[in-house]
């Protein structure tokens, strides 16, 4: 283009006439799930399926009072698809580009325009601070480019005319002009976004429990669910005479005269209905939809309800340095001063204060006389000296910072200073006499030194030689919260590994100022260049350093393979594989669209210190839900246990209607109480077992209790409703026993809670005994009806202590026992094992490396088409001889996207 376009830009007219041919900078939103897609998601499980089946058949016989278990079903749904839909719409919300205005060159003019305004070969401005809105090439000017977001390495890269300028990056400092070379989809950071537009399954404890609960039951529901109506059907058969040829004859001729066996179907669903932890489910959707609600508060965005229990669990937290411990900004480390040695206090120095070293006079001074352009390192400085006592002083001249002289520098009445690297300010004389103190400096921070001249030549060159007059240390700007964080989850026993692409030495450096356990040792990552060198690095290194983006993945892969849960911090595209790896992911919402998309948990605000505040709501949520989920386990495995009784015992005791009582009083109010309850304590042990050891001696005493009742109803003669009612209150009382048990130690709101369950249950049974279907028992079955709740109870506690007494199974990783052995630490104590033959351990070999073998020909796959749709976004041009082609390549600085120019017609 040439120079008066330059001047000039696009006219009305071209830009009326991309318009029209579509070439504006649209579709960059990051692709997610449509609200249709989520409702379906939602809507299509195996719960609900379930459910609508056992509604059809309770349907069928007329009798809808008992559809009232749907009601539990519509709630989880609609929990579900709200978070989802809540979810999507923060995501949409957070995308890459945060700056939403642009500065364009048209006709002549400079005028403020939306992102979505920029046309095809529009002339953009940028300078320090500014997001590059779409892919460009420089056609006037320099800058230095921060790419982090984009290639995860933290150098500035240089632009001048010719260069690319990739979307989404960011100017550091320096001003330019450059021509948009593609908009919209096109963009280089819009094909990013497309290849992350998914969303990684959460591996969660308490997710797989219930699914594998729900399956279980399932299962077990067809043969029980067949076999109960089954022998429902042979009573009803044998009550109406036994007439036909057999009991399957006569139904099927009962439901084509219209006559449904109403009392046989209403039992079976009755039985299949308590099989079914809907209260759980229900449960555990609410409780993590409210963790939801109280992080949204602290700005804390959970994509997925299940991503908190994770997190909670975790015992390796991986952390990326930028972004998490730091904030991306520098910030002054501290001044090192150097006595002045060959020249007197003469006029030229005599104006400096003398509470003022000559350092921090010059360091101020110039920072603040070029902070018209500030790069990142001025801008430390003026912070620093902002509220700082350092007289200010009028600048004779100014020399900017140039990125090939890496210096600044200002002349004053005081004299003339300059700062910049060591190497390009100071003569191989004075250097030398430094060089020792630079590197030592260097080794934690990026050092500047401050050195004094005799002035400037018209030019911008210094006069004279440079006599230093000390040091400033520039490090990245650790965030005020980081080290509380850090301490926080030192005490919570969780290994912190801190995994950067920056060098080691300054990684170490800033995990030691933050209190990261084992910070002095560190490692390249590049020299990690074989698997087992990497593998052998995790056990021995907390801090890696120049780590490449498969290496990050692969190190996660290799804790994970050691049993650990592990959670990844992360902002960059660089992260991505990482984060989807972990078993919970953490992204910065400032951060790349790519990381926020895969991660389940995304820090709005940025602030690392919202980390606690997820752990305690996970354990909150696990703890609580523990303690609640054994009074649901408790009706499905007695539900199980009494089916499987009333196939050789019919009829099944309960009806729907009467599930429901026990469904409110005995488990949902009082599970929802205590699931909603403050607890902090550290998650101990598997969900599943701790639910289980719970549950089991209360279901054993339904059972056992409802074998008697079936057992005296028979002898004496009483009738299903009696023998319904007895069942219902021995229920009742083995529940009651485990919320007793369950709500030790005794607070006023458990107080309550029990008083509201027991009031509940007489209310119910007393005063709506034609709705519950409630006999009205005699004296003496009332008497027998004592005894047997008071041995209900004695199992109840019995077993309960039982199990109390139960240590724990410790799993250990153990190494160094040979090859082939096995060491297994339970309950009765240690035993060492052979891992099984040579051949068995061969198979297990061969099967991890096929499994390895796949997921790394998936990596490929996926990076060969993230490239190939960086490729397709540049502009085709026809062939000829020695015409520039669009490559990708990998540079010193990360990943270059060579992009030929589009030239004019």
């Amino acid at each position: 283009m040439a120079a008066t376009d330059i001047e000039r830009g696009l006219s009305t007219a071209e830009v009326e006439e991309r318009i029209a041919a579509g070439k504006i900078n649209r579709n960059m939103e990051l692709k997610t799930k449509s609200v249709k897609e989520l409702i379906i998601e939602n809507l299509c499980t195996l719960f609900n399926l379930i459910n609508v089946i056992l509604a059809f058949l309770v349907i069928l016989t007329g009798s809808f009072k008992n559809l009232t278990f749907l009601f539990v079903v519509f709630l989880n749904t609609a929990i579900g698809v709200i978070q989802s839909m809540r979810s999507k719409k923060m995501v949409d919300k957070l995308t890459l580009l945060t700056s939403k205005k642009a500065i364009a060159v048209r006709d002549g003019a400079e005028v403020e325009l939306d992102l979505d305004q920029i046309v095809l070969d529009d002339i953009i401005r940028l300078g320090r601070g500014d997001q590059i809105p779409a892919d460009a090439v420089v056609v006037s000017g320099e800058a230095l480019v921060n790419e982090s977001l984009l290639t995860g390495e933290s150098d500035l890269i240089k632009k001048q005319p010719g260069s690319e300028l990739m979307s989404g990056s960011f100017i550091d400092s320096g001003l330019l002009r450059a021509r948009v070379i593609h908009v919209g989809a096109d963009n280089y950071v819009a094909k990013i976004n497309n290849e992350a537009k998914y969303v990684k399954k959460v591996n969660s404890e308490i997710m797989n429990a219930l699914n594998a609960i729900v399956r279980f039951a399932s299962l077990i529901m067809i043969p029980l669910g067949l076999a109960l109506f089954a022998s429902s059907v042979s009573e009803l058969w044998d009550a109406a005479g036994t007439p036909g040829d057999s009991a399957l004859s006569w139904c099927f001729s009962e439901l084509l005269a219209g006559r449904v066996p109403s009392s046989a179907l209403l039992s079976t669903v009755g039985a299949l209905l308590g099989m079914i932890p809907q209260g759980l489910v229900l449960l555990t959707s609410s409780v993590l939809a409210i963790a939801t609600v109280r992080l949204a508060r602290r700005k804390v965005l959970a994509q997925q309800l299940y991503c908190i229990e994770t997190l909670a669990r975790v015992d390796v937290l991986c952390l990326d340095k930028t972004g998490t411990i730091t904030s991306g900004r520098m910030e002054v480390e501290g001044t090192y001063p150097l006595p002045v040695e060959g020249v007197s206090v003469g006029e030229s120095e005599a104006a400096v204060p003398v509470d003022t070293t000559v350092l921090d006079f010059a360091l101020a001074n110039v920072a603040r006389a070029t902070s018209a352009d500030a790069n990142e390192t001025c801008q430390a400085l003026l912070n620093y000296y902002a509220d700082r006592p350092v007289e200010v002083s009028e600048p004779l001249s100014v020399i900017p910072f140039s990125s090939s002289k890496k210096w600044s520098g200002a002349s004053f009445a005081q004299g003339s200073y300059v700062m910049g690297a060591a190497q390009f300010v100071l003569s191989d004389r004075a250097f030398a006499q430094v060089e020792n103190r630079v590197a030592e400096l260097a080794d934690t921070c990026r050092v500047l030194v401050v050195a004094r001249v005799d002035g400037f030549t018209p030019d911008g060159d210094m006069v004279g030689e440079a006599e230093p007059v000390g040091f400033v240390t520039i490090r990245d700007e650790i965030r005020t919260s980081a080290a509380e964080t850090i301490g926080y989850f030192n005490e919570q026993g969780v290994t912190l590994n801190v995994i950067s692409g920056d060098d080691p030495r300054t990684v170490s450096s800033i995990a030691r100022v933050v209190g990261v356990p084992g910070a002095d040792a560190y490692v390249d990552a590049t020299t990690l260049d074989t698997p087992s060198k990497l593998d052998a690095a995790v056990d021995r290194y907390h801090v890696f350093g120049r780590v490449t983006p498969q290496q990050k993945r692969e190190l996660v892969q290799a804790l994970k393979r050691r049993g650990h849960p592990v959670a990844m911090t992360g902002d960059g595209v660089n992260d991505v594989l990482a984060l989807k790896e972990a078993d919970c992911s953490v992204a910065m919402a400032a951060g790349s669209d790519a990381a926020r998309n895969v991660a389940e948990i995304v820090l709005v605000d940025n602030d690392f210190a919202s980390m606690p505040a997820v752990v305690a709501e996970g354990r909150r949520s696990i703890n609580n839900l523990q303690r609640s989920a054994s009074l649901f386990l408790t009706k499905t495995l007695f539900s199980m246990g009494l089916a499987a009784l009333c196939i050789a015992l019919p009829p099944y005791p309960f009806e729907p209607i009467q599930m429901t009582l026990i469904n409110f009083f005995c488990i949902g109010a009082p599970g929802f109480v205590l699931g909603l309850e403050p607890n902090n304590a550290r998650v101990k042990g598997s969900f599943l077992t701790n639910v289980l050891k719970r549950a089991l001696p209360a279901s054993i005493a339904v059972i056992l209790a409802a074998a008697l009742d079936i057992f005296v109803a028979r002898v004496f003669g009483f009738s299903q409703l009696t023998l319904s009612t007895m069942c219902l209150i021995t229920s009742c009382a083995a529940s009651v026993s485990l919320i007793w048990r369950i709500s030790q130690p005794l607070t006023p709101l458990r107080v309550v809670l029990f008083v509201f369950v027991v009031a509940g249950i007489l209310t119910g049974v007393i005063g709506f005994p034609e709705l519950l279907s409630i006999a009205n028992l005699s004296v003496s079955q009332m008497v027998i009806l004592a005894v047997i709740v008071v041995f209900t109870c004695s199992v109840f506690f019995k077993l309960a202590t039982m199990m109390d007494s139960l240590k724990p199974r410790r799993r250990h990783a153990a190494t160094g026992f040979g090859r082939g052995v096995r060491v297994h630490l339970g309950r009765g104590g240690g035993k060492v094992s052979s891992t099984g033959s040579t051949a068995e351990r061969f198979a297990k070999r061969f099967a991890a490396d096929m499994a390895q073998r796949r997921e790394d020909r998936t990596a490929r796959e996926a990076e060969a088409r993230a490239l190939e749709g960086v490729a397709q976004a540049q502009p085709k041009k026809k062939k000829s001889t020695g015409a520039k082609r669009s490559r990708v390549t990998k540079s010193a600085q990360g990943i270059k996207v060579s992009m030929p120019s589009k030239k004019k017609k």
